[in-house]
């Protein structure tokens, strides 16, 4: 039990530090020097790397950069994407400005499919027969449906064919047989 705690690690397997085989300073000027050696690339720590990890290590920043070049152009195409959206957006805007047939006063409402959900648009009696007939059509813009003309909302679909939300063709039969101008 009074085993001291060297005692205990020697014990456990810790051997003491053997002394330092370094030859003496007498010893060292009998021998002819040798001329230094080439240094050996040194890793963290100042270990000395052989050659498999100085590969690795070019293979590891080459998949780095071709990473942050692949994030890069990623980025440069969202960026794209976004002025260009952008851009749409400004010529709809434009083609709009004093197109609206909007009228407050509208009591009947016109549904439509859009983005999978139905949706609608007010209109009065005189324009109802007009939007079915394809004289008239809706345009979503900044989150509402703008009711326009035939020919304005051929020129917002050339600028953006996502914007045109409903334009009717006076000639089409419907598959079920239900009229355009049902109102439900």
């Amino acid at each position: 039990m009074s085993d001291s705690l060297r005692d205990q690690l020697l014990k456990a397997g810790f051997a003491p530090k053997k002394p330092d085989p370094r030859p003496r300073p007498d010893a060292r000027a009998k021998h002819p020097q040798r001329p230094p050696a080439t240094p050996k690339p040194r890793g963290p720590g100042g270990a000395p790397r052989d050659r498999s990890e100085i590969d690795l290590a070019k293979a590891y920043a080459l998949r780095e950069r071709t990473e942050r070049e692949a994030r890069e152009k990623q980025q440069r195409e969202a960026e794209l994407r976004a002025r260009e959206k952008r851009e749409r957006r400004q010529k709809v805007g434009a083609l709009l400005e004093g197109q609206s047939l909007n009228d407050a006063a509208a009591e009947i409402p016109r549904h439509f499919p859009h983005a999978n959900k139905i949706r609608r648009i007010y209109v009065t009696p005189e324009q109802l027969p007009r939007l079915n007939g394809g004289e008239l059509a809706v345009v979503q813009f900044a989150g509402r449906y703008v009711l326009v003309t035939r020919e304005v909302a051929l020129a917002i679909q050339a600028a953006d064919a996502d914007a045109l939300v409903l334009l009717c063709d006076p000639h089409a039969t419907d598959d079920e047989g239900i009229p355009a101008d049902l109102v439900w």
